[in-house]
């Protein structure tokens, strides 16, 4: 924003944003240390860390309150860290070091610089968080078309190991295709292509099928299979066999995935709606 590089860094799953890339080239400590040395800032920062902060030292926090705004008063981060212990700030030294705010607080020494640098801040950030928050979309996209290479993979295999001894016309090859599909739809999904279009005549139209509504999770396993099927085509596996192995190996995948990450079990309803199937919770309702 304004060719400003303001850093943000994550604590406990919160953002916080730097003060000191925020006024960077203009005397950036005798901002930040006139902003705290503010009554209204004060009063604010304490009210903040009361709401948040079970650990919040209140007698601390109502001296200096009584302190602020005496031509004497002086308040730097680390002395309010320190004697309250605040977690709205922090302190790093180094050289990534400065003053770091919690989201909150940085949105308000913001306003203290000038209205139009807190509006310019707030956007900015909104954007950067509505990038983050697709990063999922981007990710299930990625798995999508992985899975789709893997199809091409896997069907060159049916068509070497499979078809040669037979002379089935184009679209009739298409169906051994679409069988050894169906065997992994079956293996994941316990779900045939057919009986997922019968039962979703409005998303076939679109050209919709069951692996689009899939999660992360096992987008990831159905490329795994894919890759191992094609091998075990080619190893001569009979498909009752390879059914058994594929089922064994697809439930260990995806219950190791579901269990490291949630959010990746997730599956998509629209490019910014997912949906846990297992809890049958929108996530859009849960935040309501």
């Amino acid at each position: 924003m304004k060719n400003k590089l303001i850093s943000i860094v994550q604590q406990n799953d919160q953002d916080f944003i730097s003060l000191t890339d925020m006024v960077r080239g203009e005397e950036g400590s005798d901002h930040i240390r006139n902003w705290m040395r503010n009554r209204n800032t004060v009063e604010f920062l304490g009210l903040w860390e009361s709401l948040n902060n079970p650990n919040f030292k209140p007698v601390e926090f109502d001296t200096f309150r009584k302190q602020a705004g005496l031509n004497s008063f002086n308040l730097t981060p680390k002395k309010w860290i320190e004697a309250t212990n605040a977690i709205g700030l922090i302190s790093k030294s180094g050289r990534y070091g400065g003053t770091y705010a919690h989201k909150d607080l940085a949105f308000e020494f913001g306003l203290w610089i000038s209205p139009m640098f807190k509006l310019l801040l707030i956007k900015e950030y909104q954007r950067l968080k509505e990038i983050e928050s697709n990063q999922y979309n981007l990710e299930w996209n990625v798995k999508r078309i992985l899975t789709k290479m893997n199809y091409q993979i896997h069907t060159d295999a049916v068509k070497d190991c499979i078809l040669p001894d037979r002379n089935y016309e184009k679209d009739k090859e298409w169906l051994v295709y679409a069988e050894e599909a169906d065997l992994l739809n079956v293996v994941l999904f316990n779900c045939t292509a057919k009986d997922w279009r019968d039962a979703n005549p409005e998303h076939a139209k679109k050209g919709l099928n069951i692996r689009d509504f899939a999660s992360i999770n096992e987008l990831v396993v159905l490329a795994n299979l894919e890759s191992l099927n094609s091998i075990l085509i080619r190893n001569n596996i009979d498909k009752t066999e390879r059914f058994s192995q594929l089922k064994g190996i697809a439930t260990l995948q995806k219950k190791a995935l579901d269990e490291k990450d949630f959010l990746k079990t997730l599956k998509k309803i629209s490019d910014d709606v997912y949906i846990n199937y297992s809890g049958k919770k929108n996530l859009n309702e849960e935040s309501n």
